[in-house]
């Protein structure tokens, strides 16, 4: 398992439609994240995890 997910990646294991997701970084709703030089996105699994939790709403 990879330590980080490239854009991709991150849509099939949330699935999550990839203009979804862009809606989300545009409006800084997504999680942390890294862009390499050659202007790819990457995000770290623990980053994502922890977003992840952060969006659960108790019952």
């Amino acid at each position: 398992m990879s330590t980080f997910l490239t854009v991709a990646e991150f849509c099939a294991e949330y699935r999550v439609p990839r203009s979804t997701l862009y809606d989300w970084l545009a409006k800084g709703m997504a999680p942390r994240h890294a862009k390499l030089p050659n202007g790819q996105l990457r995000f770290r699994r623990s980053d994502v995890e922890e977003w992840y939790r952060s969006c659960e709403v108790a019952a």
